[in-house]
């Protein structure tokens, strides 16, 4: 397996290295063992948090790299956005919690990646971009979208349109990361939220997350009914009636992950 991501897994928190130096960019093969790695930790019942992140001290992903592109191969094209889409998708669809620790650059896809995932912390020397217009591309993994869910379409046309960078300070102040803190604690500060996520039910994760996300496509009549039904699902399973009783007994509940 490449090195250009590294998995490590500790209770129930996995966490990704991006470890593509110089700039972490992400190649056809990165971006398929991305989408193989998110699938796998699916299927790993004691997963429930994805932590992202990046030991180099400039980047935390620079994009894609730009040579796929150099000769105009439409076909070549072709297939890296699709394995862009797949990964990005994939890791959105994630059915615990993701979380990027965004330190340095994140640039084109490198923000993407961001973007695909539930939460966003950067380092306060972080810096924010999809720059691709300015080299005759397009944001094409999830961009246009996922980033004016976040900052709402002016800024959104301020960041695609006019190329615009945005530091950790704004980035925070338009919605598009929830936190910034001392880079040199990006890391901790990332892994204790991902901690904080064993402290709920998985089912409920994974029912939330749905209806959170549903809400991106749908009306919100059709999503509350949508809403009533999962929590009655919830029934169906052993947390709901662990977690009750757990808070009523005073005492910290052992969900079960299968």
């Amino acid at each position: 397996m490449s090195e250009a991501l590294i998995l490590e897994k500790r209770g129930s928190v996995a966490t990704i290295t991006l470890n593509n130096p110089p700039a972490n960019t992400w190649t056809l093969d990165s971006l398929n063992q991305l989408e193989k790695i998110v699938q796998e930790l699916n299927v790993d019942r004691e997963i429930v948090s994805l932590v992202i992140v990046s030991d180099s001290p400039k980047f935390f992903s620079a994009g894609a790299d730009l040579k796929q592109f150099a000769d105009g191969d439409k076909e070549q094209a072709a297939e890296v956005a699709q394995a862009f889409g797949r990964a990005f998708e994939t890791l959105t669809d994630f059915r615990g919690v993701s979380i990027a620790a965004i330190n340095g650059y994140a640039m084109g896809g490198g923000l993407e990646v961001a973007l695909a995932c539930d939460l966003r912390i950067a380092g306060d020397q972080a810096v924010m971009a999809l720059p691709e217009a300015s080299v005759g591309l397009l944001p094409c993994a999830g961009g246009t979208q996922n980033l004016t869910l976040l900052v709402g379409e002016g800024w959104a046309k301020r960041m695609i349109l006019c190329g615009e960078r945005v530091n950790a300070e704004q980035a925070q102040t338009i919605g598009l990361v929830e936190e910034v803190v001392a880079t040199d604690d990006l890391r901790a500060r990332a892994l204790e939220l991902a901690h904080q996520v064993a402290k709920q039910s998985p089912d409920s994760i994974a029912a939330c997350k749905q209806l959170v996300q549903m809400g991106r496509s749908l009306p919100q009549r059709q999503v509350l009914p949508a809403e009533r039904e999962l929590f009655i699902a919830l029934f169906d399973g052993e947390n709901q009636k662990e977690g009750v009783n757990a808070f009523l007994e005073k005492r910290t509940p052992a969900w079960q992950y299968d």
